[in-house]
């Protein structure tokens, strides 16, 4: 690994200046970055590949739902539709991509879904087509610069955070270190709890060495009890594991802690599931002499009950594990922050 990486290291390199380069753009105003009277929330990260932004976003949702009317914003990675799309009840995971599709199946009736390439674009038309929306929830939004939220949440995985990483491709940065600092607040997410306090000061300082006096916390994530949307009510002791997102290793710990994990078939992230796989997964429960259940994730839960894979998801023992982001400590210190900067803003207009 460490030879790779000093090989794809001149790559980086010139990766890093490019990026570079597109930032001074922006920052000197040579690009246009719209800042919006109505308060924009941006959630995202350095890295490529899962950092918790989804279940960060549900929280958000959860914290704001009973004081604002909410939309979310999202590009809809993965979907085989283009442009602006407003969910609707005609949607599923193909027409605007998973995770907002995740959103939409728990909140769509009070939270208005948008998905969209062009976010400085898609905003006008969620103001003007949902009047009185009084703040956006901006999903993957940390490169997305077009946009210059009045809120930058930036998240940062406990396992590979982005002060121990590297620019692409070298490693999994889209931009260099140094950039945590156009960030407002920093989350350390999938933290183990029990986390010493001396290593949470560490990774405190660590970050803080690159983005100085920005807060930071620390989350992890709660595991709520399977839900079923197979043949059986119950999940058994014996389980296979299904997951196609970017890091299943915090879910994989935790099915291996409370169940018999008997295989996981292992997906990359956003996997597109097709007939043939989802019948080798049956096929080899079939095998086992014994009650064994299925269990994925919520996300991949979203693409799973298309009406496609009804026929062979319906019939056998298929369940979905829901999570949540809970922090460490300091959890409502989080949610003031949070708060205190939407009045702010409000204050202003």
């Amino acid at each position: 690994m460490i030879i790779l990486r000093a090989l794809l290291f001149p790559f980086s390199v010139l990766y890093d200046w490019a990026t570079l380069f597109r930032n001074h753009l922006y920052d000197i105003g040579h690009k246009k970055s719209f800042r919006f009277e109505t308060m924009v929330v941006g959630v995202g990260n350095l890295n490529v590949g899962g950092s918790g932004k989804t279940p960060m976003i549900e929280y958000l949702i959860r914290l704001l739902l009973p004081e604002y009317k909410l939309a979310t914003l999202s590009r809809g990675y993965g979907r085989k539709t283009k442009g602006i799309r407003f969910a609707c009840e005609e949607d599923s995971a193909a027409t605007i991509g998973d995770e907002p599709f995740q959103f939409y199946r728990k909140f769509g009736h009070e939270v208005n879904v948008t998905v969209a390439e062009d976010r400085a674009f898609a905003i006008p038309n969620i103001l003007q087509r949902h009047a009185g929306t009084e703040l956006i929830l901006m999903d993957d939004a940390f490169q997305h610069r077009a946009v210059d939220p009045q809120l930058s949440i930036l998240l940062t995985d406990f396992n590979l955070p982005f002060f121990d990483d590297f620019t692409l491709p070298a490693g999994r940065l889209r931009e260099r270190r140094s950039s945590a600092k156009r960030s407002d607040v920093i989350v350390v997410t999938k933290c183990p709890q029990g986390t010493p306090s001396s290593r949470l000061e560490a990774i405190t300082r660590s970050i803080q060495s690159y983005a100085p006096e920005k807060p930071v916390f620390f989350a992890g994530l709660k595991y709520s009890d399977p839900i079923s949307f197979g043949s059986e009510p119950k999940v058994s002791r014996d389980i296979v594991l299904v997951t196609g997102i970017a890091d299943s290793r915090p879910l994989e710990d935790y099915a291996r802690s409370r169940f018999n994990v008997l295989r996981h078939f292992l997906y990359g992230d956003h996997h597109g599931y097709s007939l043939t796989e989802l019948l080798a997964i049956n096929e080899f429960c079939d095998r086992v002499n014994k009650p064994v259940s299925i269990l994925t994730t919520e996300k991949d839960m979203v693409k799973l009950i298309d009406l496609q894979f009804k026929k062979i998801i319906e019939p056998n023992p298929w369940f979905y594990l829901p999570v949540q982001v809970t922090f460490l400590k300091n959890g409502s210190d989080f949610d003031t922050l949070v708060l205190q900067s939407i009045e702010k803003v409000r204050q202003q207009v």
